[in-house]
């Protein structure tokens, strides 16, 4: 393997191999398990299966609620319907515009914050999930529209636009639907990867929110002029019923919660610390913080009051384990909402909201544990390794950097107290296809992974960073044999 600098910044001896991993650490003075040891041990394997009957239950839930409308759909007569040619269309529309309503609501359960959920899926697997069910509903709503108006067209294409103009004026709830759909379209198409990638993450997020209204303008027409909901009384109930809870999962725990917790914990900024490498770590206090249930390797959205663009949230992780008493984030700039983070003075107040993420110790499913990070990615790393519950050698930590580390002092301290091994990888991305720096040489990714770590099939393995950097890491780590399921990440995709 290519030497690396064993030097840190400040002239300290810098651990650049990891202790081998077939030569255990001796526990002596220096090696202790002292530090704060995972909460859940004893019941971290009941939280893992627990969390997979959650996924499997969400995934039910909603091809059964799937199927309820279409089994509605056939009891009224929309495959009889199907046969005459005068009606197919309405039919085939009536259909469309059941599964897109149906489909519209499960995106907003997805996005509702809902901690079972949070916890089970992750606010990453969530947000990733919530485009493909919400393109796929616009999708679909679009044919429910322009099949329905060739429907009422008595199939003549030439007559749809009038038809639509008198729908739209003369039928209850129409003009709003139009309104909604419209809303719901420009929401797609700025989250393209294209556009979206031509926006600021604050103008994109604003725009975003118009999908609450694009839904609740959209969806309340079929329970006004509907066939289904008004010649079937279950089916309104039902719709009524699911449209309430979503209202309700949006009031409750993307508004409500958050209020409650800001006004328990009123958190202020004590102290703006530089990390180098144009990072700081803003630390946090307030009241009662041992009963707010954050964890290592977990990110809040923050708002910091009485700067510019207070109102935008963005989202940084803990990169300290939280104690009860304080909180700590560590930020770099990367853009006009993280750049606030050098002028914030203590003081300060902030607004939150979380904690979010599922890369925790409720992930932690066997003591042996990999991090691998880069930049500030080495932030909730940092957190992990100092919360996670393992022995003197079963973690290892490796760590990209473009100029200068981050964190050297605590990792070396979590090295002498709890015999954390660190890997340093230095230098800028050698390549769009690598995940390490440009000091390694050119060794490939997965001989340099298996080098380090070759257990690193049969460990947990947690990894933070940009996202196309992320996604080689991933790609290394499944051809090495890890599978996907030990793999944990956020990377904030937007």
């Amino acid at each position: 393997m290519p030497a690396l600098d064993d030097r840190t910044p400040e002239g300290q001896p810098m651990r650049t191999e990891p202790i081998p991993i077939e030569t255990p650490v001796a526990p002596n003075t220096r090696h202790s398990d002292r530090g704060r040891p995972d909460r859940h041990t004893a019941d971290r394997f009941t939280a893992r299966q627990f969390d997979a009957g959650v996924r499997y239950g969400a995934g039910v839930s909603l091809w059964l609620s799937l199927l309820v409308v279409c089994y509605w759909w056939t009891a009224d007569g929309g495959i009889e319907d199907l046969v005459v040619p005068e009606t197919a269309l309405m039919s085939v529309g009536r259909l469309a515009g059941l599964v897109s309503a149906g489909l519209l609501l499960a995106q907003v359960f997805l996005v509702a914050r809902i901690p079972i959920l949070e916890r089970a899926f992750g606010q990453d697997r969530l947000i990733g999930l919530h485009r493909i069910v919400g393109s796929t509903s616009v999708a679909v709503m679009v044919g429910h529209v322009c099949i329905i108006i060739w429907g009422y067209a008595g199939g003549d294409l030439t007559r749809s636009p009038a038809m639509l103009w008198d729908l739209t004026v003369d039928y209850p709830g129409m003009l709003l639907a139009v309104v909604g759909t419209a809303l719901l379209l420009m929401v797609v198409v700025t989250s393209i990867r294209w556009v979206r990638d031509r926006l600021r993450y604050e103008s994109w997020h604003l725009l975003h929110l118009y999908a609450y209204l694009g839904v609740g303008l959209a969806v309340p027409h079929q329970l006004w002029t509907g066939q289904e909901f008004l010649t079937a009384p279950a089916a309104t109930v039902y719709w009524w019923t699911l449209w309430a809870l979503a209202v309700a999962a949006v009031l409750v725990w993307r508004v409500g919660l958050p209020v409650w917790r800001n006004a328990r914990h009123r958190l202020r900024v004590i102290a703006v610390v530089p990390e180098g490498d144009g990072v700081v770590s803003v630390h946090l206090s307030g009241r009662r913080l041992d009963r707010l249930p954050a964890a290592a390797g977990q990110f809040f959205h923050w708002r910091f009051l009485g700067s510019p663009g207070w109102t935008r949230a963005n989202p940084y992780s803990l990169s300290a384990a939280p104690d009860g008493r304080s909180l700590r984030i560590s930020v770099k700039a990367v853009g006009e909402g993280s750049s606030r983070a050098y002028t914030l003075t203590p003081g300060t107040p902030a607004l939150f909201e979380g904690p979010y993420g599922r890369p925790s110790h409720r992930a932690h499913g066997t003591r042996r544990v990999a991090l691998i990070g880069a930049g500030v990615g080495a932030a909730p790393l940092r957190a992990l390794a100092e919360e996670l519950d393992y022995r003197p050698g079963e973690a290892i930590i490796l760590l990209r950097y473009t100029s200068e580390p981050l964190f050297v002092r605590e990792l070396h301290d979590l090295a002498d107290r709890r015999g954390l091994q660190i890997v340093w990888l230095p230098g800028p991305r050698r390549s769009p296809a690598s995940w390490l720096g440009s000091g390694m040489g050119e060794i490939d990714d997965l001989t340099a992974l298996t080098h380090w770590i070759p257990d690193v099939a049969s460990r947990e393995v947690y990894i933070c960073g940009p996202q196309p950097w992320t996604d080689a890491v991933h790609r290394t780590t499944r051809a090495a044999g890890v599978p996907d399921g030990r793999v944990h990440s956020e990377t904030f995709r937007w």
